[in-house]
């Protein structure tokens, strides 16, 4: 995508929140806000039991903001689809606690308070009962506009204890476009303008002046001002819970316990990292069209390091910003949060303060995944700071698989775009409508070494996240939905399955006029959702809208259409960045990409393909043509049939010459994944295969030239693709494998441009 370079806007960088230790910001703070802070030797001194019993108030502190935000919210997001999340923090702004929300929505509150305490603490001031507001994701605390926070000091004694704050995501403020996310946008000015910390409250009063004015840019002030409410409750519910919890302990031995819970989060993450084997995974995507009518791939590329007991991810060689699909650092923050949280640190508290002390982020700055101001960054959640989060999760997958005690932790790539869809128009009511569709909650989880990906279960990100209930959604806004499912084949297949994703179909429904849909997801010319150990992705997204159905006349008559064939009409394939006015006879369907596998399909038990069969969840032809199965008149495997059959795919991935393959489906050696070992030689290791013993190069070097490697096209051999990926994007696109030269069997495969070098590391 060709577009005139950015304007630089000179003083914009003093809006980069970026980390800082509590030494050099205890410098840059005004010495007129006194800080409660506690010595080291008080957070060594705490006993365990109250330590217990602190660190658990602490914790249900959080969940009860949550409850209070979602019983006063009136957003979809909030009270259907969990789209928050809280922080509450030390005197600096460490997070000593973070919700089972919308993880990276507070992956960069931290940054958000830095800058307050650096450029508030002197004037206006920080003062007892005070709240900020702010919306600007390069000073942190979100990814996007639309991701307002309000941050509340606490106060004990006169002493600045902590913070608490609270995030969602607003429906609307402002913007070319109806929320606020503009498809066109080649920079921030066409989207809803960023606010650096403002006082939203003071000394416990919200000041009219400042909420009117940043109403006054919705579409729908009134809805903002209901999730301000929410947030400005939510926060007063955590602080007067804290402030309880001082009265009972002190707020020495509170302080205390708030340190040592992210000093312990730290030692057991260092502890876990100390268990992998050093190594270097890398990991390239690529976001697809950088707004309308661009037809461009545009790359993330991520080199992961594990060093000891620290990480660093290094983004160098990401294209720089482009259109509307970037985030500032933020959003990578948050893209490499979205991934250590659950799958590295699951059963790690979510001290987030002391996780972040275990990792470095290396990127240059003015790329998609780190843009400068004034970059357009409307939808960073759902575009780059996702796909971020898809790298980091497939480089931590096989980091993991290198450690036999840590192995079942590691997981192939979850859907890997959220499919956003925002329809705008007139309710029911006669009211303006702006409403954005989460059924893609419903996203399948990526494979593991011993099990299949969890169905239709979530997303990464928001793991609390859930699809909202059909019925709230037709009460809330002007269409009917048709059905949501369970796609068949939208799963990876691999020795274990990819879960499926959802698919939904709506129509207009009680608005006298169309609506306009805004359309923005990513992998739908090549699926997001990355296998491990020669899994296959999942299937790529697919979002149609059927024009001038048979929907109408369908209902009349009793019957409910429960496919895109039974709808009539004509189909129109909605691009990744698509504006198009949905008329009263069209109807809108959505279907976001499933999870990734994990190892080599030929490699699943044959009972648990015909199961997948008969469940609705494989198709017969993937079965025979991927999993190498047949099966019979009544569904059951037919062995003798079986076995001639994948004999026939090793032969057709390598030739004839055959390997044995051992009986026991293993060699000797250090497992480095389902395939793969490591064993001396001379004064180094080698890689070799686990199922046949043949050596592939050594250990850390690039196994391109040891391996067999092939593309294909991606409509023959990834199950669930529907069209081919030149409806999307003008370069050509290919599935790559990298199959053992000895027994075939396939140990890596990814999605890719045929001009990206082959590479297995």
């Amino acid at each position: 995508m060709t577009t005139p370079p950015l304007m630089p806007v000179p003083g914009s960088e003093r809006f980069n929140g970026r980390p800082l230790a509590p030494e050099e910001l205890r410098a840059r703070i005004s010495p007129s806000l006194a800080l409660h802070e506690v010595p080291a030797d008080a957070v060594a001194d705490i006993d365990p039991l109250t330590y217990e019993v602190i660190r658990h108030r602490i914790w249900s502190i959080t969940d009860e903001m949550g409850e209070t935000l979602k019983k006063m919210s009136g957003s979809p997001g909030v009270t259907e689809a969990n789209d928050f999340d809280f922080a509450i923090c030390d005197e600096f702004g460490q997070e000593v606690q973070v919700g089972l929300y919308n993880t990276g929505l507070v992956a960069s509150m931290d940054l958000a308070i830095y800058w307050i305490l650096q450029h508030r603490s002197g004037n206006p001031g920080i003062e007892p009962g005070d709240m900020f507001l702010t919306n600007d994701p390069w000073v942190g605390g979100g990814l996007h506009q639309n991701d307002t926070a309000i941050i509340a000091p606490i106060f004990v004694d006169g002493e600045l204890f902590g913070w608490t704050s609270a995030i969602c995501h607003l429906i609307d403020l402002g913007g070319a476009k109806p929320g606020s996310a503009d498809l066109t946008a080649h920079d921030v000015f066409t989207e809803a303008t960023p606010t650096p910390p403002i006082k939203l409250v003071r000394g416990g009063e919200i000041q009219a002046d400042v909420l009117d004015a940043f109403l006054r840019r919705s579409r729908m002030p009134h809805h903002v001002q209901l999730d301000l409410w929410a947030k400005i409750s939510a926060n007063q519910v955590g602080q007067r819970r804290l402030l309880a919890l001082v009265d009972r302990y002190g707020a020495n031995t509170v302080k205390a316990v708030m340190k040592r819970m992210m000093d312990d989060a730290e030692r057991r993450l260092r502890n876990r990292l100390n268990e992998i084997p050093d190594g270097t995974w890398s990991s390239v995507g690529y976001m697809e069209q950088a707004a309308v009518g661009d037809r461009g791939l545009h790359k993330i590329a991520l080199t992961l390091t594990k060093t000891g007991d620290r990480m660093t991810f290094d983004f160098t060689g990401t294209d720089p910003q482009v259109g509307m699909i970037n985030c500032p650092y933020s959003g990578m923050r948050a893209g490499v949060m979205f991934a250590l949280l659950p799958i590295l640190a699951g059963d790690i508290p979510w001290s987030v303060g002391g996780l972040m002390r275990c990792f470095d982020l290396v990127s240059d700055e003015g790329t998609i995944n780190n843009a400068s101001y004034p970059a357009a960054i409307g939808w960073a959640p759902v575009s780059s700071a996702w796909a971020t989060s898809n790298l980091v999760a497939e480089c931590m997958g096989r980091m993991l698989d290198t450690s036999g005690e840590l192995r079942p932790r590691a997981q192939a790539v979850c859907t890997g775009s959220f499919d956003i869809v925002t329809l705008a128009g007139v309710d029911q009511h006669g009211l303006p409508s702006v409403t954005i569709l989460f059924d893609a909650m419903a996203g399948g989880y990526g494979a593991q070494p011993d099990r299949d990906g969890a169905d239709t279960a979530g997303i990464l990100p928001i793991p609390m996240g859930r699809a909202p209930d059909a019925e709230m959604q037709e009460f809330l806004a002007p269409y009917l939905v048709l059905w949501r499912r369970e796609e068949i084949d939208s799963g990876g297949p691999g020795q274990f399955r990819g879960g499926l994703s959802i698919s939904a179909c709506l129509v207009p429904h009680g608005t006298p006029a169309p609506l306009g849909g805004a359309f923005s997801a990513n992998g739908k010319a090549r699926a997001e959702s990355n296998g491990l150990a020669g899994g296959l992705p999942g299937g790529p997204g697919y979002d149609v809208v059927v024009r001038d159905t048979d929907v109408a006349a369908l209902l009349q008559a009793g019957t409910i259409p429960a496919d895109l064939d039974e709808l009539g009409g004509t189909l129109d394939v909605v691009q990744n960045r698509s504006e198009l006015l949905i008329g009263l006879g069209d109807a809108v369907f959505i279907h976001p990409g499933g999870g990734g596998g994990y190892g080599d399909p030929l490699l699943r038990t044959p009972g648990l393909v015909a199961d997948d069969v008969r469940d609705g969840k494989v198709s017969a032809q993937a079965a025979h043509s991927v999993y190498g199965v047949v099966l019979d008149g009544d569904g059951e495997v037919d062995r003798s049939a079986t076995d001639k059959r994948r004999g026939e795919i090793r032969s057709e991935r390598i030739g004839d010459n055959l390997a044995e393959m051992a009986a026991d489906g293993g060699h000797t050696g250090t497992p480095l994944d389902a395939n793969l070992s490591l064993r001396p030689d001379g004064e180094g290791a080698a890689v070799t295969c686990r199922h046949c013993d043949t050596q592939l190069g050594a250990w850390g070097a690039d196994l391109t030239d040891g391996v067999v490697v092939r593309d294909e096209a991606v409509l023959d051999a990834v199950p669930g693709t529907r069209t081919d990926a030149g409806t999307y994007v003008e370069e050509d696109v290919v599935f790559r494998s990298y199959r053992c030269p000895g027994c075939a069997t396939q140990l890596r495969a990814e999605i890719v441009p045929s001009r990206e070098p082959a590479v297995m590391r």
